[in-house]
């Protein structure tokens, strides 16, 4: 991927990232709930979104969590 959203993070931090969106993704969030300062960061780089529904992840989230 051309564009990393997490270059500027530790690799640790990057992949607890990573993991957070396949978590959302598979609505595992009551086993692995995303901490406030995690939602926050991807908030903020756009990756996910607060919907009625909870969290769901933007295009560029998804995009993130396929690789692409």
């Amino acid at each position: 991927m051309a564009d990393n959203p997490f270059a500027e993070f530790s690799l640790e931090k990057a992949i607890a990232l990573r993991w957070t969106l396949r978590d959302i993704q598979a609505r595992r969030l009551k086993m692995s709930p995303v901490s406030d300062e995690d939602l926050r960061t991807l908030t903020g780089l756009g990756l996910i979104e607060v919907r009625d529904e909870g969290l769901v992840l933007t295009p560029a989230g998804i995009a993130v969590v396929n690789g692409a």
